[in-house]
């Protein structure tokens, strides 16, 4: 078959509010702020749905949950991974693996990453050891280096599953 794989990328970021912590890939994580938007805010989770959706030219996050309908403030970002997976698996297409990378200068995220590679294999419904984590800080520089923001960066590999009439 002709085009058997294609590749992803997602990118996003979110700025940093008082709080008291945020989801970054699932999982809950104890900090003295907040990610702030529309849904959860679990920017790993919007990073992972955009290069999914991407990578099967399904669009991007906003396509399928735009922050302008009132039904997605709050949202949770695992249900829209989940959204997102069915309909690329509507499409005939299986994610092979993922690698991602968070972007913040605190907290450490070393001490979460293996439950936050879990929580995304379970969602994507692949083993453990085909996502990967990598946490790097902004050296005092910048928005992330500022603690102003965290940011997220992901690619995905997909396989053809299946050919669909409508995809020849």
């Amino acid at each position: 078959m002709e085009n058997d794989y294609r590749v992803g990328l997602g990118h996003d970021t979110h700025r940093l509010v008082p709080g008291t912590g945020f989801l970054l890939g699932g999982i809950a994580i104890s900090h003295d702020r907040t990610l702030y938007g529309h849904s959860d805010a679990d920017v790993l989770l919007h990073t992972v749905t955009d290069a999914v959706l991407g990578a099967a030219a399904l669009g991007d996050i906003g396509d399928l949950f735009p922050d302008t309908d009132p039904v997605n403030r709050g949202r949770d970002s695992a249900q829209m991974l989940r959204t997102a997976l069915e309909e690329v698996v509507r499409t005939g297409w299986t994610v092979v693996n993922l690698d991602c990378i968070v972007f913040a200068q605190r907290p450490k995220i070393g001490p979460y990453k293996d439950q936050i590679r879990r929580r995304i294999a379970e969602l994507l419904e692949i083993a453990p050891d085909r996502v990967g984590i990598k946490a790097k800080t902004g050296e005092h520089v910048g928005p992330i280096g500022r603690e102003e923001a965290v940011s997220c960066e992901a690619i995905v590999l997909l396989k053809r599953e299946i050919m669909l009439a409508e995809h020849r």
